[in-house]
């Protein structure tokens, strides 16, 4: 049975076994596995509404959300008070249905699947280290659409050390768009606005990272690849590139190969160089090559985006030169 195929069947059978669990009754009655609002019945997309990106918040306060394809788990967005930072696990390869990232790993178990942060700032440490050192904090996730190849949703979280005033106010949005069964798009938007007079000293440690799973890691047998053709952290490390993809055989399922690709955006750093690792992390990112640090004025905003693709294959499989055109050309 080809692989489409069986999740089509899998989907299915889920399908008659949720129907028979919760019952066709009134919407409020069902689970809230839901396309917008908790509790919504499906939408008419024509096929089995499990095929559909579904999202899911559980009944208590730290309101993670769960994105569902075909009724299996395919990213969080995980918000738990008690954590450094938001951040988003798993992100599930398109063909094994395994995660492409890693939620902790060694050597730098602080390293979480797709996040954001930065060390350094204010004498704050909002990278790696004890909460106390500092937090980015998600005030208000808010789920913005569910639809059938696509989902959106919105944060706004505050980076501060506890019991002190704030320093950073960032607002985000996600789109995850499943454009077909071999790859999807994650695009993240960030509005940045200084709420003091910022410092952020020269460091390796900033912004948008990428951790991902060991057996797409150079270490373990992966490759790592830019735009330019270029492999490898020797080759790679603080080197400007549009794009650079972790790929590798998936250990439990050695036929399938997968990535992760991560594109650097043009602003607001153009030809931004690449922090890489052989063992798994992947940030464009300019604090650690630069003579001195950053600073922000009190008030001063920043934009950025960064896109993620997850795909089936290699690189040369699919159109990342395109996709990065698509977003930043």
């Amino acid at each position: 049975m080809k692989r489409r195929h069986f999740f089509k069947t899998a989907a299915a059978s889920a399908a008659v076994g949720l129907t028979a669990q919760f019952g066709s009754g009134p919407a409020e009655a069902r689970e809230p596995l839901h396309p917008g609002q908790e509790g919504a019945p499906y939408p008419d997309h024509g096929d089995a509404p499990v095929e559909h990106l579904t999202t899911y918040y559980p009944d208590y306060a730290d309101k993670n959300l769960w994105i569902r394809k075909e009724n299996q788990v395919l990213t969080v967005y995980r918000t738990d008070p008690n954590q450094k930072y938001p951040y988003l696990y798993p992100l599930i390869g398109p063909a094994s249905r395994v995660s492409v990232t890693a939620e902790s790993a060694q050597p730098w178990p602080h390293h979480r699947s797709v996040f954001l942060g930065v060390d350094r700032l204010n004498g704050g440490n909002y990278w790696q280290a004890g909460n106390r050192d500092g937090q980015i904090l998600s005030t208000d996730p808010k789920l913005i659409s569910a639809e059938k190849n696509r989902v959106e949703w919105s944060d706004v979280c505050i980076w501060r050390k506890p019991h002190e005033a704030p320093v950073v106010r960032d607002e985000r949005r996600y789109l995850l768009d499943w454009r077909c069964d071999d790859y999807y798009v994650l695009d993240s938007f960030f509005h940045f606005e200084a709420l003091t007079d910022l410092r952020i000293e020269k460091t390796n440690h900033g912004f948008f990272g990428v951790r991902v799973e060991q057996d797409l890691a150079p270490i373990c047998g992966g490759t790592v690849v830019s735009n330019e053709g270029v492999s490898g952290e020797a080759n790679l490390f603080g080197k400007p590139a549009k794009w650079v993809a972790f790929y590798g055989k998936r250990r439990f399922n050695p036929e399938i190969t997968e990535g992760v690709a991560v594109f650097c955006p043009p602003t607001p750093y153009p030809n931004c160089p690449w922090f890489v690792r052989d063992y798994g992390n992947i940030s464009p990112m300019p604090f650690n090559f630069v003579k001195e640090g950053f600073r922000y004025s009190k008030g001063e905003t920043m934009d950025a985006v960064w896109r993620t693709v997850v795909f089936t294959g290699t690189p040369a499989d699919v159109d990342l030169d395109g996709l990065w055109n698509e977003i930043y050309g």
